[in-house]
């Protein structure tokens, strides 16, 4: 296995995204797109493990995310992620399969849904279906919101306070927290996104519609990877789900909330995995 390789990719009108690619690009490919707030170094096991699999794995970071460039108006509208994401899916010689975390997961849905054209080969979507719980989306952002206004004096108070927030017990070495976190002209370390980024906040939780239409709309593969304890994904909108989209898979991870991929990643993984041998 070979990797990671840093390169630079173009979304929407060339604005430049940092990527890691991993394994060989003579293999299938695989493209991971992170959750909002989150930068493409959260796939790393992930990453990893499909790598050693035979698969070509590349991870971004979303515009105004991680290293990447941000929005030059302060626009981040969910159609322009989906944008970036099919611009990104062309740069393969094939159609890759796509594994999306909530906003990538979204941006996934819209990019095909609303697209002619064969973008993916399959579509993995991490805890996010169309009809989301508003009031647990409302709290993620609250707490990004939050916590990014004043910022953290240490990386060892960050672990603190995202320990707390997540129930999970805190990062044993908090400097793996520096590829999140950036610090700041007055000394304190604050996420790694364009603070406008927030603007996304009710961009597709109060009007749903299009999202289901363009799930709908979907013909490739899917599966749907639900945190059993998530607090945007209730068991009444994975049913919702699978009705309007019948051939899709369903798996359903105990003891993992909306950050499926950090609370269980072996248990996500493995899903993964199987999926993609249903494939062929």
């Amino acid at each position: 296995m070979t990797g990671p390789v840093n390169v630079t990719l173009r979304g929407k009108d060339a604005l430049a995204l940092a990527a890691d690619a991993w394994g060989d690009p003579a293999h299938p490919p695989i493209l991971l797109s992170h959750g909002g707030g989150q930068t493409r170094h959260s796939w790393q096991g992930t990453a990893q493990a499909l790598a050693a699999r035979g698969w070509h794995v590349l991870n971004y970071d979303h515009r105004g995310h991680g290293d990447s460039e941000w929005s030059p108006d302060g626009v981040y509208r969910i159609e322009l992620h989906a944008a970036d994401q099919a611009e990104v899916a062309r740069t393969f010689d094939r159609p890759p399969i796509v594994v999306g975390a909530s906003l990538g997961g979204l941006s996934a849905l819209l990019a095909q849904g609303e697209s002619s054209e064969n973008l993916f080969r399959a579509i993995v979507l991490v805890d996010i279906v169309p009809q989301m719980n508003e009031e647990g989306a409302r709290e993620i952002m609250d707490f990004m919101a939050g916590t990014n206004a004043d910022g953290f004096d240490t990386l060892e108070e960050a672990a603190e306070v995202i320990a707390r927030y997540t129930g999970r017990e805190k990062r044993i070495n908090p400097q793996g927290l520096g590829k999140n976190l950036r610090l700041g002209e007055d000394g304190r370390y604050r996420w790694h996104w364009d603070p406008a980024f927030l603007s996304l906040r009710g961009d597709v939780s109060q009007a749903p519609e299009r999202m289901i239409e363009a799930a709908r709309n979907v013909e490739v593969p899917i599966m749907l990877v639900r945190g059993r304890e998530s607090n945007v994904v209730t068991q009444d909108a994975v049913e919702a789900f699978l009705d309007s989209v019948p051939h899709a898979h369903y798996v359903d991870v105990a003891e993992a909330r909306h950050m499926v991929v950090g609370d269980r990643n072996e248990v996500f993984t493995r899903a993964v995995l199987a999926f993609l041998d249903t494939l062929g």
